[in-house]
């Protein structure tokens, strides 16, 4: 037996999440369903996490266990010629350790957030940003987000269906980027909890609209109450990005 782990991109727009479901079409369900026919017998595929349905992905992580040796490489393409027409792609594929588990051993998730502040229908990327009709001062923006930096308790930021077992959680520095109309957010953490990324943007574009002040940004997190949240950002302007691991996982020869 050899496990495997994967990196993968996938257009979350026709998916209802990464999560397998029996009377719905996943991400985690697509993958299994490609290596079971490849390999002839059931695959099991664990992810680094569970993304929500319509959110995308540009680097999540998984693997897999495969009673043969395929060379890493032939893996991957195998795989991806059995998810066709599924928007996802595997990228890569590498042998690693018995032990290696593509969840529990992530040390830092990073997600992209996609804003395009604008009033123009979007064309090219509709389905793929989050469309503000409104001026936002990303200065603002910057300031609330400087209240999420450490550790805290997130249950403001918290979607009231989360499984985690505690709301404590520390998150890196958030970054705000302008490019044009383009207004990018990126968040890393250990660890996320359920819909915390599409909370925080939404909040601080409340702030950016000039709708709050930022310093409103530590008043409702020091709530921990979801009542207190914004409103929640859409899923579609939301990537997985990369995931990290401690250490190159230990290939098996």
């Amino acid at each position: 037996m050899t496990r495997y782990l994967l990196c993968i991109e996938y257009d979350g727009t026709p998916f209802s999440g990464w999560q397998r479901q029996e009377a719905a079409l996943t991400v985690q369900g697509a993958l299994e369903a490609s290596a079971t026919k490849l390999i002839g017998q059931e695959i099991q595929v664990f992810g680094a996490g569970r993304t929500d349905a319509g959110v995308h992905a540009l680097g999540q992580a998984a693997h897999l266990d495969i009673c043969d040796d395929f060379p890493a490489h032939k893996l991957a393409d195998a795989l991806n010629a059995h998810l066709r027409p599924h928007p996802v792609s595997i990228l890569s594929a590498k042998a690693v350790g018995d032990s290696f588990h593509a969840r529990f051993d992530a040390i830092k998730r990073y997600y992209h957030y996609r804003i395009m502040s604008r009033r123009a229908d979007l064309t090219l990327d509709k389905g793929l940003v989050w469309r503000v009709p409104y001026p936002l001062d990303v200065a603002a923006m910057r300031q609330g987000a400087a209240y999420f930096e450490g550790i805290h308790d997130f249950s403001t930021f918290r979607d009231t269906q989360c499984q985690a077992r505690t709301p404590i959680r520390s998150l890196d520095p958030i970054q705000i980027t302008r490019r044009g109309d383009m207004v990018d957010v990126f968040c890393s953490a250990k660890s996320f909890l359920h819909r915390q990324v599409r909370s925080i943007v939404g909040s601080l574009v409340e702030v950016g609209r000039g709708r709050q002040a930022p310093e409103w940004i530590g008043e409702i997190l020091g709530a921990c109450a979801r009542d207190r949240c914004g409103p929640v950002a859409p899923a579609h302007g939301l990537y997985l990005t990369k995931v990290i691991y401690p250490e190159p996982p230990e290939i098996r020869l």
